[in-house]
Formats: C-alpha cells, sequence, structure tokens
C-alpha cells in the first residue's frame, strides 16, 4: 500500500496564503501548482517503533520550579547528591501562620509594562498603592490557568491584568521565571562558589498533565524569552508533569512522612493539618535511598493513583510500580479538569455578588483593585482554618475601602445590605466583619470538592485501573481539611488506603527535582490523543468513500486518510521512535512542513472525520544539496511519543548529517 504525506505549505510558513486543502502529487505524476513540494518515499507502514536510551546532557545542579496557579517556588539539588533537596530561601512577607516556602503567584509591573516585583512583594506593594495609583499599575495574579483554558493559544495570547489593561501572555510568564531564575542561580552563587557559568544547571518546570501541547511549548518558549536556555540548549530544559513528578517522590517515602487518612477518626482533617506542617522547619530534606517502607507492602506491579488537587486543577495519573529499579508504568492516560483551590474563591465571589450585587462587585474589582486583592487575601486566610467539624462561625474582614465604595455607589452601609439579603447565613459583626457560619464556609467547597472526587471515580472505573491499592493526596489543596475528609468519606469504603504526604503543598516541588536527576524514572506512559498526517492511499472500491476519489495519471487514489503515529491511550515507552522519511520534490528545496492531526478517538479513517483537527506542523530545515549525491534526498524524521513532550529528529541519510526539526503546536 503506497502512502504520500498530505502537507501544507501554511502554518509556519512565513508570507503563506490563506489556508487552503493542498493534495501531494502521487509519485512519479508531473509536478503542479497544487503540489505541495513533497514527494512520499516510504510507504504508510511504518517500521517498527524502536526504543533507544535518551541522552543525557552533562549539568552540575538541577533547579526546578514549580509554577502553580496560586503560589510557586523552586528548589535544587546537586549532581554529586542528587537526593538531597534544598529548598528556596524563606520569603520574605507573607502571612501569619502560613509556610512561606513557597510564594503567591503574583506579578507587579510600573505603569510603563517594567518589572517591578514578585511574590509576596509584588502583592504587599500593590496593596500599599493609593487606590487612585493603584489603576496605573499591571498586577496579575492566578494567570497560569489562562493558559491551559486558552482555545486558541499562541504567542500573541494576551492576559489581563487585574486593571483591565493587557499585556502578551509570554512576556508575563517570562517575567516571572526570570525572577525565579535570577533568586536561584544567586544562591547558588552563594552556595557554591565554583560552580561553572556554562552548561551548569538543568532546568525543571512544572505543568499539569492534563495540559496539551501547545500550552507545554507555551512554557518552554517562555523559558526561552526568560533566558533560562538558549534554543540551542534546549535539552537543558525539562518540562515535568505535575501528578508524575508527586509520584516520583511519594515512591521514596517512608510511613512516618504519611498520614493514613484511613486511620484517622472522625475530626482528625484538624489532626491531619498539625502533622503538615511539623516538617516545613528545615531548608534541606534527603529523601532516603532505596524504595521506602510503604512499598514494603507492595509488590511489583502494584497500582496507585497519584491525586494532584492544586490551585487551578485536579490532575491524575495512575502508576505501576516496577521493580527492581522502582521505574513507574503510567497506567491510564492523564486525566482531571478545572477543580482547583479557586474554585472556592470563585463560590465566595458569586456569594458577595448575591449580598451586594453582581454589577457592584464587577464594578469594584475593576475601580479598587487592590482592595479587591485585599479582600481575597482576608478570605483566603479564613479558608484555610475551614474544616469539616468546625462548630465556631469565621469572621472576615472588609477593607475600608469596600465599605466607603459601597456606601457611595448605594447609598446605603453595608450593614444594611446583609441584613435585607437572602442570604441568612452571612451577618455583620460587632467586630465590623462579615461573620460566616461555618455550614455556609464548608458549602463554598462543595462544587470543587465534588469535582475532585468525580474526576477520581470516574479514574477508578476504568479496567485498566484495577487493582489500585493506594490513593496519595498531593498539591497546595491537599492540604485543606475539608477535601481530606471528603475523599476518604467517599473513597474509603472501597477500601482504597488514601495517604497524604507530610509535606503536602511541596511534594510536586521535590519530585521535579528528583525527576530532573533521573528523567527515565517513568519508563512507560499513555498517549492523551491520536497523531498522524494525512496521506494518499491506493483507492479500493467498496471500502473506500467515492468523494475521497482523486484519479491522477490514470491512477486512483484515496485522499486525506488519517494515518496514525500513536493511538489514544497507547502505551509508548520513552525514548521508543515512530519514523518516517521524506523526499524533497525540489532540488534545491530548503524547507518541508507537514500538517499533524490529532483526535480523542482512535478509530479515525479520515482527518475529515468529526473530531479529528489540524493541531501542528512538523518543520524540516534543509541545509544546501552540494555535497548530497545525485538522485533523491531521503530525510529520515524520528518522532518520540513517550515524553513528557513530543519531540522529533531527523537526519539527511545521504550525508548522515542532522536536520533542524520541530514541531509547532502554537503557530496553527
Amino acid at each position: 500500500m503506497l502512502a504520500v504525506p498530505e502537507i501544507s505549505l501554511q502554518g509556519l510558513h512565513i508570507g503563506s496564503s490563506p489556508e487552503r486543502s493542498l493534495v501531494p502529487s502521487p509519485p512519479g505524476s508531473p509536478r503542479t501548482q497544487e503540489s505541495c513540494g513533497i514527494a512520499p518515499l516510504t510507504p504508510s507502514q511504518s517500521p517498527k517503533p524502536e526504543a533507544r536510551a535518551p541522552q543525557q546532557a552533562p549539568f552540575s545542579v538541577v533547579v526546578a520550579i514549580d509554577f502553580g496557579t496560586t503560589s510557586s517556588g523552586y528548589a535544587f539539588s546537586f549532581a554529586s547528591d542528587p537526593e538531597a533537596i534544598h529548598m528556596m530561601r524563606k520569603w520574605e512577607g507573607g502571612d501569619p501562620g502560613v509556610a512561606h516556602q513557597k510564594t503567591p503567584t503574583c506579578l507587579l509591573l510600573t505603569p510603563e509594562g517594567a518589572f517591578h516585583s514578585f511574590g509576596y512583594t509584588a502583592r504587599d506593594y500593590y496593596h500599599d498603592l493609593d487606590p487612585e495609583e493603584a489603576r496605573d499599575w499591571l498586577y496579575f495574579e492566578k494567570f497560569k490557568m489562562k493558559i491551559h483554558s486558552a482555545t486558541d493559544l499562541t504567542l500573541k495570547t494576551q492576559l489581563e491584568a487585574v486593571n483591565g489593561k493587557k499585556m502578551p501572555a509570554l512576556e508575563v510568564f517570562a517575567h516571572a521565571l526570570r525572577f525565579f531564575k535570577e533568586h536561584a542561580l544567586q544562591e547558588l552563587r552563594e552556595q557554591c562558589p565554583s560552580l561553572p557559568e556554562k552548561d551548569a544547571v538543568r532546568w525543571v518546570l512544572t505543568v499539569p498533565a492534563i495540559w496539551k501541547q501547545p500550552a507545554k511549548q507555551f512554557m518552554r518558549e517562555a523559558a526561552y524569552l526568560a533566558g533560562l536556555v538558549s534554543r540551542e540548549e534546549a535539552e537543558q530544559l525539562l518540562i515535568a508533569l505535575e501528578p508524575e513528578a508527586a509520584s516520583v517522590y511519594c515512591r521514596k517515602l517512608r510511613l512516618h512522612q504519611l498520614l493514613d487518612l484511613s486511620s484517622q477518626a472522625p475530626g482528625g482533617g484538624r489532626l491531619a493539618r498539625e502533622q503538615l506542617r511539623r516538617s516545613r522547619h528545615s531548608r534541606t530534606f534527603l529523601v532516603e535511598s532505596g524504595v521506602g517502607e510503604l512499598w514494603a507492602e507492595m509488590q511489583a506491579g502494584d497500582r496507585y493513583v497519584v491525586a494532584d488537587c492544586g490551585g487551578g486543577t485536579v490532575d491524575l495519573t495512575v502508576h505501576q510500580l516496577e521493580q527492581p529499579h522502582g521505574t513507574l508504568k503510567e497506567l491510564y492516560k492523564a486525566s482531571g479538569g478545572p477543580c482547583g483551590a479557586v474554585g472556592v474563591d470563585l463560590a465566595f465571589e458569586q456569594l458577595l455578588g448575591r449580598i451586594f450585587g453582581e454589577d457592584f462587585i464587577v464594578t469594584f474589582k475593576r475601580q479598587r483593585p487592590a482592595a479587591w486583592v485585599d479582600l481575597t487575601i482576608a478570605f483566603e486566610a479564613r479558608k484555610r482554618t475551614a474544616g469539616p467539624h468546625r462548630a465556631a462561625a469565621l469572621n472576615i474582614s472588609l477593607p475600608f475601602s469596600f465599605i466607603d465604595f459601597y456606601r457611595k455607589q448605594r447609598g446605603q452601609n453595608v450593614e444594611t445590605a446583609l441584613r435585607r439579603s437572602s442570604v441568612n447565613s452571612v451577618k455583620w459583626s460587632s467586630q465590623g466583619m462579615l461573620r460566616m457560619s461555618s455550614e455556609a464556609m464548608n458549602e463554598l467547597f462543595q462544587p470543587t470538592v465534588s469535582g475532585i472526587i468525580q474526576h477520581i471515580e470516574a479514574v477508578l472505573a476504568r479496567p485498566e485501573v484495577q487493582g489500585v491499592k493506594l490513593l496519595f493526596l498531593v498539591g497546595g489543596f491537599a492540604e485543606s481539611a475539608v477535601l481530606q475528609h471528603a475523599v476518604q468519606a467517599a473513597l474509603g469504603a472501597r477500601g482504597l488506603r488514601v495517604v497524604v504526604p507530610h509535606d503536602v503543598g511541596l511534594t510536586i516541588l521535590k519530585g521535579a527535582v528528583l525527576f530532573g536527576q533521573a528523567p527515565g524514572v517513568v519508563r512507560v506512559r499513555r498517549s492523551p490523543l491520536t497523531y498522524g498526517v494525512g496521506v494518499l492511499n491506493r483507492f479500493v472500491a467498496g471500502r473506500h468513500p467515492p468523494d475521497k476519489l482523486l484519479v491522477r495519471d490514470g491512477r486512483r487514489w484515496c485522499t486525506d486518510v488519517f494515518e496514525r503515529f500513536v493511538a489514544a491511550e497507547q502505551s509508548v515507552a520513552l525514548g521508543e521512535e515512530v519514523r518516517r522519511s521524506y523526499c524533497p520534490a525540489r532540488p534545491g528545496q530548503r524547507r518541508v512542513l507537514i500538517n499533524l492531526y490529532c483526535c480523542a478517538a482512535d478509530d479515525a479513517l479520515f482527518i475529515t472525520d468529526p473530531g479529528v483537527r489540524k493541531c501542528g506542523a512538523l518543520s524540516l530545515e534543509l541545509e544546501p544539496a552540494e555535497d548530497t549525491p545525485p538522485g533523491r534526498r531521503e530525510i529520515r524524521a524520528a518522532m518520540q511519543f513517550g515524553d513528557t513532550e513530543i519531540k522529533v529528529t531527523a537526519v539527511d541519510v545521504s550525508t548522515n548529517r542532522s536536520v533542524r526539526a520541530a514541531i509547532d503546536f502554537l503557530s496553527n
């Protein structure tokens, strides 16, 4: 069976005409204006995928940046002692009673758009600005999930600051990453003055496992812009999937480093929260080598789920422990959704809208942005004290600016608004605060917590996941006693052992460091989507639709055939390659572009089927062919789908020279 890659010179090609469907000429046919510039060389059945060991670049230290929706931080370990994980310095500022080994994901830019500060410094400075002056400053918070939710993410995507002004998202992320880069390098220089300047650091960035390829590529582009690495040193930057990183760390833990929720008595959520805080006093954690005591109870092949409950998403992965080296095999593709702690914040905002009017809340946020930030900080502090068995009401401070602005806008005070409101669970206290019943606070959690449990139950119902013994709750939101209690109540009856690491909010960060030291620890992953290209196959009457028939030079071809590289939910080993060869149609051709298509189903037949969409383009940059022997020029591309990012390499077979190859998911 002969297959011709369906190619378009659109997408990455600067100055290209508007997109149109291009069909290449079958081999041997005259070249026409509609030809795409590539002739086929290999049949559609590719060689059996080959596995090869990933190339390891030399480095002296791994620095991992956990870029979270609500809080971020970095940690590092040296190659000479990879499991001694050093946490970043404690941050200045912050909230009373909250550990400061991370800092809020808040960025402050001057009215001119220049970097001013990040984290607690940015939040506190913005809070102290005069209200009128604050309206000109650009303050960004909780902006990470905008990248996940953007359906048409590109390098030109804009982010909106609290004051409504917009700025390129790439610049916003680059500012934040540059801040962490400078912080980390300064600390490394102080700890290790002899550290070489060049190629010393392997950087690791964490992203949700449910992020699609465009979002992952966006983070890599932001890292390039921030100067973490150059494009020529791309291998010095790794993208780590957050629940995977947590899994890598959890598999090393000892029993005394875990809290088993199934053994907690009612009210244990409060005990859990206290125990989780105990291990946060030291900046250096030594992860004991070998398999932890927990795994002594497990056999090779045993399975467990990691539920990463963060600020923006719940992110699930299912792993199987492999012996004797403790490597991991993914059993089901990454899943989850936008059920993070910010959902509780949104529910609180909606509650305020019911009391004071949605239009007022919108106006207040826009005209008094610093005061709105102050109110969210006050709510965050009370949210952390919520528990399933708490009886006492909670007081939430309203900024004076809120009280004054409401009186001026509505002609009445907030106490009157609360008295007239239909929301009976929130009153005005004698201390001049919102007084919310514990039941009302817990109700704010319910939509998000229920969504998390539904996602976990959906994964547990999959046949590939039968036999799971453990559920690890990790991520910042997993500190919540409300979430812990709800998950244990819903899933404990299944016989599932629900455990929480003591340092639950730092699990992903520490795991990302370990992943950077040994990225081969996750040996097998599941492809989240089906990927492939459009090709021409010989037309078979009765099997192929008549409308797909193309006749050229007396030959009958079926157009738009979807040739799969990898299928959705297919297991793919790290380093496993899918190979294809292409032959430029013109001797002097310098660029080859091949459209990539994807879909969630594994049975699509044509690139025009419902659910199949163009998702990117494979680009091959060709050097001049002076040294190429006469005849057809073969370019062999090798794609890897078993890593955290889809990767491609290519070689000119006739000269055995590397060809610059890349897959672009952002210029679609």
